[in-house]
């Protein structure tokens, strides 16, 4: 793989990120080499941080890695939302400090074939769905977009419409030769 494709699979999946709609965005990118994977991760890093979006390896499997995009402001006030450590809590989350939370995060996902369901939280997901996902086992939803919604469907639906918009845009202005910094947002 080479740099374009990472930032092709970041265009794909994280453009709400890239836009500062969304705190976070998360996708498997699929790699030949793993030292060239990393090389790729900082090249992309380093034209990114100064726009304030981070893109970090969260777990490393043989051929793929979990990347993880994100605003570590946005994270910030993401993990210090009424209830959100409350909830991490019940998952040995005992720091709330953003780079310990992360630590704990991928030191859960080294335990599972999934994802740990909190990690909705890391995606800006709301904390009622995050809860209503878990406490339904991911059934009887209300609504299905970006993420399994339980509250505000009307909420959702307008993000996930707004998202949608915004996905479609980058990549197509993406395409037409945009250059990823050039549709990375400063927030």
């Amino acid at each position: 793989m080479t740099g374009k494709q990472l930032e092709n699979c970041l265009v794909e999946h994280c453009a709400p990120t890239l836009a500062g709609i969304k705190s976070a965005g998360l996708f498997s990118y699929y790699y030949r080499d793993e030292n060239g994977a990393k090389k790729e991760l900082k090249a992309v890093n380093r034209l990114l941080n100064e726009k304030g979006v981070y893109v970090e390896a969260l777990i490393w499997r043989e051929r793929s890695v979990l990347v993880y995009a994100y605003r570590p402001g946005c994270l910030e006030a993401e993990l210090h939302r009424s209830g959100v450590m409350e909830l991490l809590t019940q998952y040995g989350y005992e720091d709330s400090r953003m780079d310990a939370c992360l630590s704990h995060l991928k030191e859960r996902l080294q335990h599972y074939s999934c994802f740990p369901h909190e990690i909705g939280v890391f995606l800006g997901y709301p904390l009622e769905d995050v809860k209503g996902f878990i406490e339904h086992g991911g059934q009887n939803c209300k609504s299905c977009g970006m993420w399994k919604v339980y509250c505000d469907t009307a909420e959702a639906e307008k993000l996930f419409d707004k998202m949608r918009k915004c996905s479609r845009v980058y990549r197509q202005v993406f395409s037409q030769g945009r250059s990823l910094a050039q549709l990375t947002v400063c927030v």
